[in-house]
């Protein structure tokens, strides 16, 4: 890999490509600091000193933006509303029929989706960036910290607008960065910010474990993360090939087909996506709670119950009902992304067939009996992988965004290993063996 790091540079539009995308990476990585207007920098810096990071209301938000979010910066939102309209609108492929219509249109029905999910977007950054301006007129209950008091230096309907408008335009910023990378960086732009966001906290989360278990666990956990990322990086790679041949047809004078390739499942064809969404539907019940509570401190019986079940994350419900969550979305993503019927209909229409498995009906039935049994093994690594922090956080007393394990150790591996094969795939392209020399 690191060979061909070193090729892209001596290579000129490669390397202009690379200095590009970390120039993209470093302004975004600035704006993560630069505080929203009507917010007390220092206030919030002596809030985030003694929070109580075992709160999972904001914690998944504040893991793709980089620690921003509770930082309240002009870049709070990051990412998150873009992922977030981008899974809404591929789930209503299924439901609508003119997303349906425009997914089979080709390169010109996705750019009209990609319209639709930047205007979501904006959207989300309105409704998110209210939520968060809101809670943020309660700091003590943003950062979980009873001594935190008031960090907007103004409570005016001008200036919380402003603050929304700040942060709305800043989330637009990052989408317009990420495509920008997309077209003239190494490509795959959205997934790179978030990579980096989740890679700016590894320093700080590891150097908090050494600080309050030692050098020895912090030792420990270094190795224990490496065999993590090897283990990740094997499944993410691991795919079944389904072998497909083509029967010969004339054309004219032409002959076409007669060729072998087959069609790749992953045993993870889901990727990161049941985790994301079982994280998010667990916030809920501590959402609910918090609207809930008395201001008195008496609370109902069930407020204290969700309280002491869903908030840290190291009850045994909160981990069965976060390992249901996670095979069910597991099984439904997959279900909604990958279509046997009409794999085998594509199939049968280009003169395509399994060896030994008819065209039609068969093939169908025998692509989703080939794809339970792979979903069914990639359902439990994801449900492994996800309980990876909640461990860490009874053994070493780690908070939620511990770095080898869960959301964060999934896109880590699963970006950087996109990004080394675009990289590779750009080499090959302008450094290969022809037949002269």
């Amino acid at each position: 890999m690191l060979t061909n790091f070193g090729r892209a540079f001596k290579t000129p539009d490669l390397r202009r490509k690379l200095l590009f995308t970390l120039g993209i990476i470093v302004l975004f990585r600035l704006g993560s600091h630069v505080p929203t207007p009507g917010v007390s920098y220092p206030l919030v810096q002596s809030c985030l000193e003694g929070a109580d990071n075992s709160n999972q209301l904001l914690g998944l938000i504040n893991l793709f933006s980089g620690g921003a979010l509770l930082q309240l910066s002009i870049f709070a939102l990051g990412i998150m509303p873009y992922i977030t309209a981008s899974i809404i609108v591929q789930l209503l492929t299924v439901v609508i029929p003119r997303f349906e219509a425009l997914k089979k249109e080709g390169q010109a029905g996705q750019a009209k989706m990609t319209q639709y999910t930047r205007y979501l977007t904006i959207g989300l950054a309105v409704l998110q960036s209210s939520t968060l301006i809101t809670f943020a007129q309660n700091p003590q209950t943003l950062f979980n910290n009873p001594g935190c008091t008031n960090i907007l230096a103004d409570d005016s309907v001008v200036t919380l607008l402003i603050m929304v408008l700040t942060m709305t335009a800043g989330t637009g910023l990052v989408m317009w960065l990420g495509e920008l990378v997309t077209d003239k960086g190494v490509g795959n732009g959205m997934s790179l910010l978030i990579f980096t966001s989740i890679a700016a906290q590894f320093p700080g989360s590891l150097w908090a474990i050494q600080q309050r278990s030692g050098w020895s666990v912090f030792l420990g956990v270094i190795a224990v993360g490496l065999v993590v990322i090897a283990l990740v990086v094997f499944v993410e790679q691991s795919q079944r090939r389904i072998p497909v041949q083509y029967a010969k047809r004339m054309v004219g004078r032409r002959v076409y087909g007669g060729t072998s390739t087959y069609i790749p499942l992953k045993v993870n064809m889901a990727g990161v996506i049941p985790v994301i969404f079982a994280s998010s539907l667990l916030t809920l019940p501590m959402l609910v709670a918090q609207f809930n509570q008395s201001p008195d401190g008496v609370n109902p019986g069930w407020v204290d119950w969700l309280t002491a079940t869903f908030q840290t994350g190291d009850h045994p419900v909160y981990m069965l009902t976060y390992i249901g969550l996670i095979l069910f979305f597991t099984f439904f993503y997959v279900s909604i992304t990958f279509n046997p019927t009409e794999v085998a209909d594509n199939m049968k229409k280009y003169g395509g067939f399994i060896p030994g498995i008819r065209a039609g009906r068969p093939t169908a039935e025998y692509l989703n009996y080939v794809l339970t049994r792979i979903t069914v093994p990639g359902a439990i690594y994801l449900a492994l992988i996800s309980l990876i922090p909640l461990i860490a956080l009874v053994l070493v007393d780690a908070n939620q965004n511990f770095p080898f394990g869960g959301t964060s150790i999934l896109i880590i591996v699963g970006v950087g290993l996109e990004t080394v094969k675009q990289i590779e795939a750009q080499l090959q392209q302008r450094h290969y063996e022809g037949f002269l020399r």
